[in-house]
């Protein structure tokens, strides 16, 4: 499966993406590579992990040429995106892997974080050649996911609320469809959250005019897990939105959509 989660920032998709990860980990029994693309990560504690920060380390790649405007990257001799990912992303809850390129900390770091940059891309790239799970919590907005980062993803999920300015930018992204990059061949849904009312996911898909796979209630649990720092799925694993989110992995892995 190779799906990526979109939308507005503060949508929610970390708490989602995290919670799906895990759970299709559970049902399949299978790698997932959980993939952070967001300068400013968060997953992590979706994850169960207790670190905000894994970058990759920069010397993981050399440049190839020595011309800057013509010069590529290369994964360093000997090391796949397998190896890789087993080596540098840290292990969280249920077994899955959480590639991140790292956080900017100051104007010093930027050259190093582009070379963790690069490294990222070459991974993320090389697992699509593998069976591994992949699934992606890309930054809030609508550039990051046609404008190469959600390009290994069969499937954008866009998670949205059932609010004027988030539909809005539900509607955005789905008018972005086949744009630019890979989007002409992937499939782009959407999940309401925070869903307080059963029409929820019907005002969302009219809006928007995505089709909906479902709704994630308000859940007080995300807030408290949230709280002390821990996965929702470690706090309260019985909670509303876990039963929600596990019916969206049953769904995607019985073919929707």
């Amino acid at each position: 499966m190779r799906i990526a989660f979109i939308g507005k920032g503060g949508a929610g998709k970390s708490a989602i993406a995290g919670i799906f990860c895990r759970l299709l980990a559970q049902e399949t029994g299978q790698p997932v590579v959980a993939i952070d693309s967001d300068p400013l990560p968060g997953l992590a504690i979706s994850l169960g992990l207790p670190t905000f920060d894994t970058p990759l380390p920069p010397e993981l790649v050399e440049q190839v040429g020595d011309d800057p405007a013509t010069a590529t990257w290369q994964l360093r001799p000997g090391t796949s995106a397998t190896a890789a990912v087993e080596q540098y992303a840290p292990e969280g809850g249920d077994g899955v892997r959480l590639l991140q390129w790292g956080k900017l900390h100051g104007r010093g770091n930027v050259q190093v974080l582009l070379q963790s940059q690069e490294a990222f891309r070459l991974i993320v790239n090389g697992l699509t050649e593998t069976d591994r799970h992949m699934v992606g919590d890309l930054p809030g907005g609508t550039r990051q996911p046609f404008f190469g980062w959600g390009d290994f993803a069969d499937v954008l999920v866009v998670v949205a609320e059932a609010t004027p300015a988030s539909m809005l930018s539900a509607k955005r992204l789905a008018n972005l469809r086949g744009r630019t990059g890979r989007g002409r061949d992937q499939v782009i849904v959407a999940i309401a959250n925070k869903a307080v009312d059963p029409d929820d996911g019907e005002r969302l898909s009219r809006f928007s005019g995505l089709r909906v796979l479902g709704a994630v209630p308000h859940d007080a649990a995300i807030g408290e897990a949230e709280r002390v720092g821990v996965s929702l799925l470690d706090h309260s694993p019985a909670a509303p939105a876990v039963e929600a989110v596990r019916s969206l992995v049953v769904a995607m892995q019985e073919g929707a959509p």
